[in-house]
């Protein structure tokens, strides 16, 4: 049966899904153009045609995946409530147990950015998007008087900086941090950033 014919748009969508697959698979270093032309019966020509190497289809798969889950996390911060109850939502969201990206993803595209320049530059750009959109709420709940943050991008900094390593943590090393301590140590986090103490981040958050 012949394929159905795809816009460009259509097709490197297609190829971006695959490519995600097949890297969170395979890994970033290991997996192969026919990789994924293979997961779609289609030709190595093909994927080359739109993506005219390897480190380029990575790239652009990396951040295919990481960029709907910035949509999300900027739908979860632009609700209609306080700042401390998206800041919660949010961060409870990133966290490893929640139902942010796959880490194993992140994980495998921060260890072959080290090497992959077009990489690098993705993950940086999309690294300081997520932390300007915390820092963004951060700040608006401090001027709001909800909190107090002096600093609010040294905050941002600091959240992400704990919720990746913990993702490394929990994704290398499986069932080593309950959900409970992990959640506990991440309200507590929070909390200490904001200037609030965890019973008032709940009571304010809930």
């Amino acid at each position: 049966m012949a394929r159905v014919r795809l816009s460009v748009a259509e097709r490197q969508e297609e190829l971006l899904r695959a490519a995600v697959e097949q890297i969170e698979a395979r890994g970033a270093s290991a997996v192969r153009i026919a990789d994924v032309a293979s997961a779609l019966g289609v030709s190595n020509a093909l994927v080359l045609y739109h993506f005219s190497t390897k480190e380029k289809l990575v790239a652009a798969a990396f951040a295919y995946a990481a960029e709907g889950d910035l949509a999300q996390l900027r739908r979860i911060l632009g609700r209609r409530t306080s700042a401390v109850r998206r800041l919660r939502a949010a961060v409870r969201w990133y966290a490893p147990t929640g139902q942010a990206k796959g880490w194993r993803l992140w994980i495998e595209g921060w260890a072959a950015a080290l090497r992959e320049p077009a990489l690098r530059e993705v993950a940086r750009e999309l690294d300081q998007q997520w932390k300007a959109e915390l820092t963004a709420v951060i700040a608006q709940g401090a001027a709001a008087g909800e909190f107090h943050c002096p600093d609010p991008v040294s905050a941002a900094w600091r959240l992400t900086a704990l919720l990746d390593g913990l993702a490394v943590q929990m994704t290398s090393y499986a069932g080593s941090l309950s959900r409970a301590a992990m959640l506990g140590w991440t309200d507590d986090a929070l909390a200490r950033e904001l200037g609030l103490d965890r019973e008032a981040l709940t009571r304010q958050s809930t």
